[in-house]
């Protein structure tokens, strides 16, 4: 009994030193928690100095200037990583969707066959576009516009062809472009000096053009000087490497034509298009084609025709062709015009003005003749009408139709009407404004990253998943253009793109684009690729990028960490080299960036797909 009573009065005696002794470790363990925390303990500076170890910090091991020396390529290693050989050279200047071979299965008539036929699944390229020997990143905008590399466009052809015209000339190992065209010969300053006679290019009114069949795209290049921003177009025909030559000069183009498609622009787009010998008839189909031109023309917007049939009292020998031909023809383009609400307002020379009304108030259209209940912007693969595309209502004759538009650059941030009027779902004007100020976030943080950002390095910008074009106008600079591109599955926001005075198209990433290899120096691509996860694969948008990026070209993509990281190990086989990177506000923020830049190599003579310089 008194063992017993002894061993119980020895446990209560303990107890409370037991719990005692637990506070104090428990006050202990806490304070040397919260002063690691602070920052001063010696386990979070170990932290710290295996975070800046990981791979998702800003790195300076990544080499964004260019080298132009030929060097050996170490290809991958890790057996997982499939690894994509070059493309035998023939393929240098391979466009996947305008190729000739394909063009000539399909109908000549109405253009069919200029028109956009890509390659089914079975017959798409899995290998990487060689450069050709000798390619030399293009010269620095402005010079740019004038001179091109020989070795980057080795096609000769345009300069007999077009040689009384100005287009280009051949002179040592560069190509010169004096600014000249079948309707300028004097040149693109001129031309334009006496369209500003007419149009208000001067004062920001005028900020989109559209050059229908642009050949080397010099009424475009010498707009850019006046803030001008002109969507060029040609098909891939036998004007050879046309478009690519615009392209090279750091001008906005696209391999395109005007035949029984939809041009991939939204209505009310433009607020000037012309057409300098493009050699289009306007008044075939029951004016088919002007129509479309007026589907995407803003309203107040201008329509400039030089060449056939204007003038056609000096020029119908030249021509080969009657004057009661040619002036039908001008009568026809005319009653067309004002049955589309179009007024002419010059016409002298070579050169006829036509100005599009701001609204339907004072003008009669034949209702019978309107785009029935179908979207003006639904475009994609859709075959034009005959028809009239409708003004937006208006209240009285001074209202512009859609909305006015400020002048440039106060255009560039002001909320576009479509925002302001709810037509955008699920847009407002605040956040807009939001958008705006976090793309604005992002690209400082992207020029920190990378310091040739915003610099005459990267002249030709693309941004694949463009949104609302916040990216382009944080980056909108005289030193470089961004081609805003809304793919064709996501929500569609290409017309308050073009009311912000930014260029673009629409287009599907599971296809190949509209352009030449080669053609540009910086593409973005924001979410691209989960929003393809479930309609194409990754490689194959990968390889188009590759495709289109210039050697020594960037790539930023911004994407879900899961996402960059099958990307990532894709891109491991194709002579890219990556970072991948915390986003801006830190590692615990689930989307991350990808940061890569193309390595420089060019294709060899042999005809091995696998063997390469």
């Amino acid at each position: 009994m008194m063992g017993t009573k002894h061993n119980s009065l020895a446990s209560r005696t303990r107890s409370p030193l037991s719990i005692f002794i637990v506070i104090v470790l428990c006050c202990f363990f806490y304070i040397l928690g919260a002063w690691q925390k602070s920052g001063f303990g010696k386990g979070d500076s170990i932290a710290s100095e295996i975070t800046k170890q990981t791979d998702c910090n800003i790195f300076t091991n990544l080499n964004f200037e260019t080298h132009h020396n030929d060097v050996e390529i170490v290809e991958p290693s890790e057996s997982k990583i499939q690894v994509f050989k070059p493309c035998d050279v023939k393929y240098t200047d391979y466009t996947p969707c305008q190729e000739q071979d394909r063009a000539m299965r399909f109908p000549r008539e109405n253009m069919i066959y200029r028109e956009r036929h890509c390659p089914p699944e079975e017959e798409k390229l899995h290998c990487l576009i060689p450069a050709p020997k000798g390619y030399m990143t293009p010269f620095p905008w402005p010079k740019g516009r004038d001179y091109v590399h020989y070795a980057n466009v080795p096609h000769k052809s345009l300069t007999v062809e077009k040689a009384v015209q100005n287009w280009v000339q051949f002179q040592g190992n560069v190509f010169k472009f004096p600014g000249g065209g079948t309707m300028f010969p004097q040149g693109a300053d001129a031309y334009i000096d006496e369209l500003a006679t007419v149009i208000p290019i001067k004062d920001g009114s005028v900020r989109t053009a559209l050059d229908t069949g642009c050949g080397v795209a010099s009424w475009g290049a010498y707009l850019l000087k006046r803030n001008v921003l002109a969507m060029s177009f040609a098909p891939r025909d036998n004007h050879e490497a046309q478009v690519q030559f615009a392209l090279e000069r750091g001008v906005p183009a696209i391999i395109g034509v005007l035949g029984s498609i939809h041009l991939p622009y939204p209505s009310r787009a433009f607020d000037m298009a012309q057409c300098s010998r493009c050699l289009i008839p306007w008044t075939a189909n029951n004016g088919m084609y002007l129509m479309e031109v007026d589907r995407v023309l803003r309203p107040g917007g201008y329509w400039i025709l030089s060449g056939p049939p204007i003038n056609w009292k000096t020029y119908y020998k030249t021509w080969k062709r009657s004057k009661e031909d040619l002036q039908a023809e001008q009568r026809s383009i005319e009653e067309l015009a004002e049955s589309l609400c179009w007024e002419k307002k010059y016409e002298k020379g070579d050169i006829a003005i036509f100005r599009k009304k701001v609204n339907d108030k004072s003008c009669k259209r034949n209702s019978a003749n309107i785009c029935k209940s179908r979207d003006a912007d639904d475009v994609w693969y859709k075959e034009m009408e005959a028809c009239t595309t409708p003004f937006p209502q208006v209240s009285n004759e001074k209202e512009v139709a859609g909305g006015e538009l400020q002048k440039f650059p106060a255009r560039l941030l002001a909320v576009p009407p479509q925002i302001a009027n709810g037509d955008v779902e699920g847009v407002t004007a605040e956040f807009y404004q939001e958008d705006n100020k976090l793309w604005k976030k992002h690209v400082n943080a992207y020029k920190r990253m990378n310091r040739l950002i915003g610099t005459a390095r990267y002249r030709n910008v693309m941004d694949m998943n463009a949104g609302l074009g916040g990216f382009a106008a944080a980056l909108e600079s005289p030193k470089s253009w961004v081609m805003n591109v809304v793919p064709t599955n996501a929500k569609n926001t290409l017309g308050v793109i073009y009311e912000r005075g930014l260029i673009g198209i629409y287009h599907d990433w599971c296809e190949g684009f509209s352009t030449y290899p080669r053609t540009y120096d910086l593409i973005h691509a924001n979410g691209v690729f989960s929003l393809y996860k479930s309609t194409c694969k990754p490689e194959d948008i990968l390889l188009e990028m590759d495709r289109i990026l210039r050697p020594e070209g960037a790539v930023i993509i911004r994407d879900e960490v899961d996402v960059l990281n099958k990307v990532r190990k894709i891109i491991g086989g194709m002579r890219w080299d990556s970072k991948l990177m915390d986003h801006e506000d830190g590692p615990l923020v689930p989307e991350k960036i990808l940061i890569a830049v193309k390595q420089y190599w060019v294709g060899s003579t042999g005809n091995s797909t696998s063997s390469d310089e």
